[in-house]
């Protein structure tokens, strides 16, 4: 662990680009989706997963990609929406859903669940197994204010682990982003912390609130509410090793969720809060990129 912990990290950044010509609206979320906050695109079907956080049900969502309309509502039996943050999927087409929400940074029951690709036709399915974990680094439940590193919000699975990337809640916030490993494996784990990147110091700007990587694995996408920062560049899963560009979205709301639907596309949800938001949002990378 001592490796991981002194890890330096170097990134080349960027400037932030300005791209509110590639966010292009699709389609409101049904009214029943309140509080979005994760989802991720499956081929099978056409449809986008979503869920919700603390205080909704149980379910996860099949959106049409189309239109957006809940083609199916699964009851996740045997679990309870503590604080389930994001959904991501593996290679295989399994579902994962990240009950990893953390605002105290108190919580001492994380957990990821496995959801069977086979139980997607179903109205109820059982997790195939349940990943529980801690951070090794968090001494303190909770810690000083100075240090509330322990909330997470994005995720994704690649090569039977997963990466996840906090959201820093700390007195003094200064843009910093844990990054910890898990393996997608049942039963509990220690996280292995793999370093650290920077956004801005700005809370309401720069705050992650959903991660998703591309289905190349070329890059790896973060969000906060109302820019995206693309980690590129990089070898294997040492992400933090590459180039990170922020690019400006020009529109703030709640965003909690992003997913690739191809190596060039993202889908972006937002919550609705005084009557703004509550859609599904496009963003064409090659578009934004090509942005002056």
């Amino acid at each position: 662990m001592k490796n991981c912990v002194s890890f330096v990290i170097v990134f080349i950044l960027i400037a932030c680009q300005h791209g509110s010509e590639a966010l292009t609206k699709l389609y409101s979320l049904p009214k029943k989706l309140k509080e979005v906050s994760g989802i991720v695109f499956t081929e099978k079907g056409n449809l986008f997963w979503t869920l919700e956080d603390s205080g909704n049900a149980n379910k996860i969502y099949g959106l049409n990609a189309n239109n957006g309309d809940v083609e199916k509502a699964i009851t996740i039996e045997n679990t309870l929406n503590i604080d389930w943050e994001d959904i991501t999927k593996d290679a295989a087409g399994n579902l994962y859903i990240g009950d990893f929400g953390n605002n105290d940074n108190v919580r001492k029951d994380l957990c990821i669940y496995k959801i069977n690709k086979n139980s997607l036709n179903q109205e109820n399915a059982i997790p195939a197994y349940k990943i529980s974990f801690s951070y090794p680094e968090q001494k303190e439940f909770p810690p000083k204010k100075t240090k509330l590193f322990f909330d997470v919000e994005g995720f994704f699975e690649i090569k039977n682990n997963f990466y996840l990337f906090t959201k820093n809640r700390s007195k003094g916030f200064d843009g910093t982003v844990l990054v910890y490993k898990v393996p997608n494996k049942g039963g509990f784990h220690q996280a292995v912390l793999m370093g650290k990147l920077k956004t801005c110091d700005n809370y309401n700007h720069c705050a992650l609130t959903s991660a998703t990587i591309s289905p190349d694995a070329s890059k790896v996408v973060l969000l906060t509410h109302d820019k995206i920062v693309i980690l590129e560049n990089f070898k294997g899963d040492n992400f933090l090793k590459g180039t990170q560009t922020a690019f400006k979205l020009d529109h703030f709301s709640q965003k909690e969720a992003i997913c690739f639907k191809n190596n060039e596309t993202l889908i972006i949800a937002d919550e609705k809060t005084n009557k703004i938001g509550g859609n599904v949002y496009q963003v064409n990378l090659n578009a934004l990129k090509s942005i002056p």
